[in-house]
């Protein structure tokens, strides 16, 4: 057992318990070498996966932790050594005085976008020069973003995680760590990539945004794991100028997805108040993506749990099984029930914008829309307006991106402070749901765009 005082490898003398979780315990120490505090990680593992195992862990750690020491930014965690003490293995850090995210949020429910844009923008910074070395971190969460005084913020944990249980897919088909901050592909048994951590990240700043994650919270991580690999975040409303930019990043298929170093501009961008730059042009993958209509039913799990755990070939969990000792099952190939694609509704090009008006999904009684404004002018505009007239039976219960009014059945919608300004051929969006009561969700309006 490790004790407050004790010396690890002859040089760091710890001081206190800092921080404790499934990874292991961190304590604030002294290098009693070069004179200066530290953070000690003793890495841990689930005793109840065997010896053999643990050692396993432990030397994936070790290298992990080899490759991720190289790293060197101004808001990554660094890590200073590698050492063992009694055959354990542990992780000498920089020692930062600070606050988790997931702390943070205990105490507020909700971020401002400027503060949540202004964390963003270190946190992808640091994921970017990561991904650049060929590091990816599998386990971006509120957890592991830490917030220092001056509003500094850092990322923790490079590449460690995997290999102590924290997150993602381990070598044995292991899911470890919070099901809400996993992209769809891991969530469904696939590989941990640079877009997986472009997603984490989305995710991370939604529920500082949004006060809870993409996919909500559910006491069951099972349901909640399942959530994530099939179905749709649920539309922010409270992300002001960042929901175009959580739009991208938490796009279920990877191909879509900006790189972080695309992030890191998109969030500069919303710091700025500059128009978001366009997206980058992307050839889609082969896999089809599942979509299931909303609102979004409970997961009903009972007998068939095991079958369908079986045939995602994951588990979830907290340890680590040696390298090749269980084969990894595919995931689960599903059709996807016939959907068509969003249908979109054009509006002439002639009154300084132009605006596209397309259904993303429907339920019954119920739907949502994204409509684009583009401006197709040689000249920039400060601002535009939308009208339509709402179809009968139809009532707009949400809106973002902007704000509207509704007279009779004729809805405006004005553009926001952040998202008004266009440059020639700059575009922007906002979203609503809508209900319609006896009337029919397939209507597709015609729209009219001014600008202001």
């Amino acid at each position: 057992m490790t004790d407050a005082g004790q010396l690890i490898a002859g040089r760091y003398r710890l001081a206190e318990r800092v921080g404790q979780g499934a990874m292991g315990v961190v304590w604030r120490a002294r290098d009693e070498r070069l004179d200066r505090v530290v953070a000690v990680k003793q890495l841990g593992y689930d005793p109840a996966i065997g010896q053999a195992a643990g050692d396993q862990a432990a030397l994936r750690a070790l290298r992990e932790a080899r490759l991720t020491a190289r790293l060197r930014h101004p808001h990554a965690i660094t890590v200073h050594d590698v050492v063992e003490e009694a055959g354990e293995p542990y992780l000498v850090m920089e020692y930062l005085p600070s606050r988790s995210l997931a702390d943070v949020l205990l105490d507020r429910e909700r971020v401002p976008a400027d503060e949540v844009a202004r964390i963003g923008v270190q946190v992808a910074s640091a994921l970017a020069a990561a991904h650049a070395e060929g590091i990816v971190h599998r386990d971006v969460t509120p957890a592991n973003v830490l917030i220092a005084g001056g509003g500094v913020a850092k990322i923790a944990d490079f590449g460690i995680s995997r290999a102590t249980g924290e997150g993602t897919v381990t070598g044995g088909g292991f899911i470890a760590g919070t099901p809400a901050y996993l992209s769809p592909e891991v969530a469904g048994g696939g590989e941990a990539g640079f877009p997986a951590d472009v997603f984490s990240l989305g995710a991370t700043l939604y529920r500082a945004l949004e006060g809870l994650p993409p996919f909500g919270n559910d006491d069951n991580p099972i349901a909640l794991l399942l959530r994530v690999a099939r179905e749709d975040p649920i539309p922010p409303k409270h992300s002001g100028p960042l929901a175009e930019v959580l739009g991208r990043l938490l796009q279920r298929d990877p191909s879509q997805r900006p790189a972080m170093a695309e992030v890191q501009e998109l969030l500069e961008a919303v710091t700025d108040g500059r128009p978001l730059p366009p997206p980058r042009p992307r050839p889609r993958t082969e896999t089809r993506v599942l979509r299931l209509p909303r609102p979004r039913r409970r997961v009903v799990l009972a007998s068939a749990a095991g079958a369908v755990l079986l045939a995602l070939g994951v588990v979830i969990g907290t340890a680590l099984v040696p390298d090749g000792s269980t084969p990894v099952a595919a995931p689960v190939s599903t059709t996807p029930p016939a959907i068509p694609p969003p249908t979109t509704t054009p509006t002439p090009a002639d009154l300084g914008c132009a605006a596209s008006y397309a259904v993303t999904t429907s339920w019954p009684g119920g739907y949502q829309v994204q409509v684009t404004v583009r401006n197709d002018h040689d000249d920039g505009l400060r601002g535009w307006t939308v009208r339509w007239s709402l179809p009968d039976g139809h009532h707009i219960t949400g809106l973002w991106n902007g704000t509207f009014t509704v007279e009779g059945s004729t809805v405006t919608v004005d553009s926001a402070d952040w998202n008004g300004k266009l440059d020639p051929g700059g575009s922007t969006t906002f979203g609503f749901n809508a209900v319609t009561g006896t009337g029919d969700a397939t209507a597709r309006p015609q729209l009219t765009c001014r600008t202001v």
